[in-house]
């Protein structure tokens, strides 16, 4: 299956170019940015719009074709966060000192499986926070 341009550029401004798992902006330059399947199409995902979001390369890379993963808290296998069904600051909460945490079990799986507190990570948010480019200005 192949997206269309059409699906990409609905994707892209639906997002606002943020990464819908990290909110990092694709202004950072960085990070190249992917068009995900959320429940990809080794699992039966589809090229929906209602399965498709905006990640970066390093959410997307990490997710891979995982829908779940071992929430760490209590070792319970959990489904990750899912941007279009679910609303993200319930999920998530960005820290002072740029650290990203889950707030529900979703949360706190997909931060795991995606890596998204590794340390350069952390690192590119706190120098695009210090120039006011972080967290992306994503339309909601």
């Amino acid at each position: 299956m192949t997206l269309t341009r059409q699906q990409r550029k609905i994707v892209q401004e639906r997002a606002g170019d943020c990464c819908e798992y990290c909110h990092f902006p694709s202004s950072g330059g960085t990070v190249t940015f992917h068009i995900d399947h959320i429940i990809s199409l080794k699992h039966e995902g589809t090229d929906d719009l209602k399965n498709l979001c905006l990640a970066c390369y390093k959410c997307n890379t990490h997710k891979g074709s995982n829908v779940g993963g071992f929430d760490p808290e209590n070792d319970e296998l959990t489904r990750l966060y899912h941007p279009r069904e679910q609303v993200w600051d319930e999920h998530f909460e960005i820290q002072s000192d740029m650290l990203i945490e889950g707030l529900t079990p979703e949360g706190r799986t997909t931060v795991k499986v995606l890596h998204i507190n590794d340390e350069n990570r952390v690192e590119n948010r706190q120098l695009l926070a210090e120039l006011g480019d972080y967290p992306c200005k994503k339309a909601e």
